[in-house]
């Protein structure tokens, strides 16, 4: 049977940032439920660069193929995000200390490894699913994609991501808009003839770091922070030094705790621009919403909560990243983010995964594949 840490290394190996085909990925875990009796099928779809991109849903041979009724439902994103050229060992995983190194080592095929590690070591005697997915770092697109084109319906799932082994009962969601100032171009030595862009977006960005506090004061304290984020992460704008700015434009992310405060943000920026656009008649304003993912939270004494704790030894906690949970949720009854390793070495040439906590996710996902909490 081959090894946890010779399952993730040997993913490693396989390069598959989402501008790429994640079909190498998809065919080795193919390979690996094939031979431990599970049955797959793909889903696939190109996109936006004409690129193939695979999900893949695998139960075990005894369930019928009609079944739509899964008790539990292991998910796991197969695509990472781009790594730095200066990163030579990224596809050349390494053992340091008890960690192994290499990208996608804890965001997310360490607990793919674990998935099909533990497939090999037991015979799965629950209704269950493992659902495998594209494109999750740039918009979770395949499980959307999925979802749209799937009927069946999950009473818990495990999503995985690294928490360090603690369940994830609570997740913020994430947002994103891109917002475009347009003004008018003129010298700037005749600044009445023009009327600057970049002006308007500053004004506009002092009254959204204003409403960023003002969302705060709704909070959840199992969250840190414990409220809603917002951010503006890029910025463009102007055409040369000498020239007022007839165009800026900016993203900008928030982050919204499980509520109605989060499911409101979108609208609380648009009725902003609308009082600028009043107070700055020369300019004009586009907000458009690119991205719009809930939060999620499962209550403290779920089912599925308790039984990890219990199999873990860890109390529960909550994940201030965006995962495929806020997706899925609506599917299913009870749902937490889990797996090995510590998020904040991921998207870094840091990226690596405890050892020990491989070997124990291996166990844990075998006891949940025997057994069915109430």
């Amino acid at each position: 049977m081959t090894s946890v840490v010779e399952h993730l290394s040997n993913l490693i190996h396989i390069p598959s940032v989402s501008s790429l085909s994640n079909r190498a990925v998809i065919e080795y875990a193919e390979g690996v439920l094939d031979a431990a009796g599970w049955k797959t099928r793909r889903q696939s779809y190109r996109d936006a660069g004409g690129v193939e991109k695979f999900n893949l849903v695998a139960f075990p041979t005894w369930m019928s193929a009609d079944d739509r009724e899964v008790d539990i439902a292991f998910v796991c994103h197969t695509d990472t995000v781009p790594y730095a050229a200066t990163w030579e060992k990224a596809l050349v995983p390494f053992e340091t200390d008890g960690f192994l190194y290499g990208c996608g080592s804890c965001d997310v095929k360490g607990f793919l490894a674990c998935i099909l590690t533990a497939v090999q070591g037991s015979r799965c005697s629950v209704k269950a699913a493992i659902v495998l997915t594209a494109d999750e770092e740039i918009g979770c697109v395949g499980a959307s994609k999925l979802i749209a084109s799937e009927s069946f319906r999950m009473r818990r799932m495990v999503i995985g991501e690294p928490t360090s082994l603690h369940a994830a009962r609570a997740g913020k969601g994430y947002c994103l808009a891109s917002v475009r100032v347009v003004g008018a171009e003129a010298h700037s030595a005749h600044p009445e003839k023009g009327a600057s862009a970049i002006s308007g977006a500053a004004h506009l960005l002092v009254a959204l770091e204003e409403y960023g506090a003002e969302i705060a004061g709704e909070q959840n304290a199992i969250f840190s922070p414990p409220f809603t984020t917002l951010n503006v992460g890029t910025i463009q704008g102007g055409t040369a030094k000498n020239i007022i700015p007839g165009e800026c434009s900016f993203l900008v992310e928030w982050r919204p705790i499980p509520g109605n405060v989060g499911d409101g943000i979108a609208g609380g920026i648009a009725a902003i621009i609308a009082h600028e656009q009043k107070l700055h008649p020369r300019l004009s304003y586009e907000f458009k919403v690119l991205r719009e993912q809930r939060g999620f939270e499962v209550a403290r004494d779920a089912g599925l909560v308790q039984q990890l704790e219990t199999l873990s030894g860890r109390a529960a906690t909550s994940i201030p990243f965006g995962s495929e949970a806020s997706l899925f949720a609506p599917l299913c009854d009870e749902i937490v983010v889990f797996g090995p390793g510590d998020m904040t070495t991921a998207h870094s040439d840091r990226e690596c995964v405890e050892i020990a906590q491989l070997h124990e996710a291996v166990g844990i996902v075998e006891k949940l594949m025997l057994s069915s909490c109430g």
